[in-house]
């Protein structure tokens, strides 16, 4: 079933869209694909008490000051959730795009595992940069590492298997794709994702404020290094 035909998953199937995590924080679990738009919901409403939002996979954890402001806001996240929930059938692939201008990331398109991938997708390894560089991924959430995003994109089609084998070296600044993400390895690290280019932008730098280029919700841009050479 494609993405835009697939149907709104009932309360049931997702099972409870609000848990208590502890007496002042709550797990919550939009519909699938929605993670990233409730992220950004909540970080625009900047609503009061609200201490830290923690976007995964398939949740948002949200830390509160007080188990006070935990029972006050719980009525209104339930309100978000439901909105966001409502916006996913039919005509919506992964959701709107959060706010801000995207982050620029200049990339040299000659990864180890671009020909193994424009092979496995049926496609030259100019046209797999056309469509990397072509598409705006947004930052569902940040794991792995410092630094690591985790980056969709409103279709599904560069999706591609990690490597059977993983490496046990990657370096620095790597771009990758895996199981419909693309990725910029931040630093030095073993790692099973499929390496299509690298950049020299720096991801994570702890003397950087924020440290992290990347930020869970954040929109990125990949542009092709060699197209200004």
């Amino acid at each position: 079933m494609s993405e835009l035909s697939r149907p709104l998953r009932s309360r049931d199937e997702a099972g409870p869209v609000l848990r208590p995590a502890g007496d002042r924080a709550f797990l919550c679990t939009p519909v699938p694909d929605r993670v990233a738009e409730l992220a950004a919901e909540l970080r625009h409403r900047s609503l009061p008490g609200v201490v830290d939002l923690l976007p995964a996979a398939e949740t948002v954890l949200v830390t509160l000051d007080s188990p006070a402001s935990a029972a006050r806001l719980r009525p209104e996240i339930e309100r978000l959730i439901a909105a966001v929930n409502e916006t996913v059938p039919g005509n919506v692939s992964r959701g709107t795009l959060p706010r801000g201008e995207p982050v620029r990331i200049p990339v040299h398109y000659d990864g180890p595992d671009l020909p193994e991938v424009a092979g496995a997708l049926g496609l030259r390894s100019d046209e797999i940069v056309a469509a990397h560089t072509g598409t705006v991924w947004r930052c569902a959430f940040v794991g792995f590492a410092p630094g690591f995003g985790y980056l969709e994109s409103p279709d599904d089609r560069l999706a591609v298997a990690r490597r059977s084998t993983p490496r046990t070296r990657i370096p620095a600044g790597s771009v990758a794709l895996a199981g419909g993400y693309s990725a910029v390895y931040p630093r030095e690290s073993p790692g099973g994702w499929q390496l299509i280019g690298r950049t020299d932008l720096a991801v994570w730098d702890t003397e950087r404020d924020p440290p992290a280029l990347i930020r869970a919700g954040g929109l990125v841009r990949f542009v092709d290094a060699a197209a200004f050479r």
